[in-house]
């Protein structure tokens, strides 16, 4: 649709009219194409990030605050961080975030190219988070989707693999399924925050 005139198809279950405080008439009036839609959607969610005065002794802390506080946008809004994952940030108060970003990365003593790229992957990491977490709370939803195991269902299943071909899987079942709440989202982000000084 890229380029193309507006089409029937909107936001996931009216989600980005919500977002907007619009409908569907009305949002026609005032954009080009839906990927105009799009850098409404996330400059919208983007407004709401209190973006800290960049502190070099806590540059880590604050780049992993203002990347939950985007996951957080995200998951309240479930199908909007689509948007995010296929545009470019030209929206003022998305590039307010990158702008932030930025400048608490350089303020930590990182290089400005390795900084710029450290903004696309964490931007990455937390739009792809989202989309998994948001894919299996609707899929929990569903009637008949009995693949969405429990922990424990998931440690017996492993833990029943045959040992000759899954021994490494069979001995840490355990701990291939730990976790809970945002520990593999603040574990991910700590493995890209502590190397950016060293790449």
């Amino acid at each position: 649709m890229r380029g193309g005139p507006p089409q029937a198809e909107q936001p996931d279950d009216g989600e980005g009219q919500a977002v907007l405080g619009t409908g569907p008439s009305s949002l026609y009036a005032h954009i080009v194409n839906k990927d105009d839609i799009d850098g409404l959607l996330i400059g919208r969610l983007c407004a709401q990030i209190v973006l800290p005065e960049p502190d070099p002794d806590a540059w880590q802390d604050q780049i992993r605050d203002v990347c939950a506080q985007l996951r957080d946008q995200y998951l309240k809004y479930p199908g909007v961080f689509r948007a995010a994952l296929a545009m470019m940030p030209t929206n003022l108060d998305t590039l307010r975030v990158n702008e932030g970003l930025l400048a608490i990365l350089l303020s930590g003593g990182i290089a400005p190219r390795t900084a710029a790229w450290a903004i696309d992957t964490l931007s990455l990491y937390v739009g792809a988070y989202a989309l998994e977490r948001s894919l299996l709370v609707q899929r929990q939803r569903r009637e008949g989707d009995d693949w969405v195991l429990s922990r424990d269902d998931l440690v017996g299943r492993f833990e029943a693999l045959p040992s000759d071909r899954f021994p490494q899987i069979r001995q840490h079942a355990g701990e291939l399924t730990a976790g809970s709440g945002h520990d593999r989202f603040d574990f991910a982000l700590g493995l890209i925050i502590g190397n950016l000084a060293h790449a």
